[in-house]
């Protein structure tokens, strides 16, 4: 039986060998949010390699079971949460529903797509957590329809402290296949950084919006 460490480690791992996530800690990126970052995700990319989708897959479904029991139906959220969110859904043989991230500007102006009942409960899948806002939007969304949300899980979560207080606040309970620190130690025994490295990737994690100024 593996441990949670050796899950995320192997989560981890994968995502280093695509580039879903590539770390740069001495040539930084630029998000859009005008911060400086030594890493940048787009766990999207994982679709592309079966080996990869399948292990996510089959680690979710089984997070899914272990920490919240098999929901009525799972709900992605868009963009990077619905392909994956409805390869879960299937795996499980349940439903699958997706929140926008704002209404349709025409039409129903739904903001969920597919069918959910009132008092259901779901599941909702993210590909990555970094503030939480966007993620805890679509579920108020969820709420505001009547869904009852046992929780949240994701591939990749940065671990911000922001984050972490948005979810008690909100009541969410989110858990992650991996996250910053494992993907941090991952990257250190597979030699994609070096120790002196390590250090500018964790300072970055702690004050983000002043890291690189």
């Amino acid at each position: 039986m593996k441990t949670k460490e050796e899950s995320g480690l192997k989560v981890a791992e994968f995502l280093l060998q695509i580039k879903a996530i590539e770390l740069s800690p001495d040539n930084p990126f630029s998000w859009a949010s005008g911060w400086k970052s030594p890493i940048y995700c787009d766990n999207r990319k994982t679709l592309s390699y079966p080996a990869v989708r399948t292990h996510i897959r089959q680690e979710f479904v089984e997070q899914i079971n272990d920490q919240f029991g098999k929901p009525d139906v799972i709900v992605g959220v868009a963009t990077g949460g619905i392909a994956i969110g409805a390869l879960v859904a299937q795996d499980m043989g349940i439903p699958f529903a997706y929140v926008r991230s704002s209404a349709k500007g025409h039409g129903l102006q739904n903001m969920i797509e597919g069918v959910i009942e009132n008092g259901q409960n779901v599941v909702v899948v993210e590909d990555l957590v970094s503030t939480g806002k966007s993620s805890l939007d679509a579920v108020r969304a969820l709420e505001a329809s009547g869904a009852k949300v046992k929780g949240m899980v994701a591939i990749f979560s940065y671990g911000f402290d922001v984050a972490k207080e948005n979810f008690t606040q909100a009541g969410v309970q989110l858990a992650t296949l991996t996250d910053y620190e494992t993907l941090v130690k991952q990257a250190l025994n597979s030699g994609f950084i070096s120790e002196k490295q390590v250090d500018l990737l964790r300072n970055w994690r702690e004050n983000p919006s002043e890291w690189g100024k």
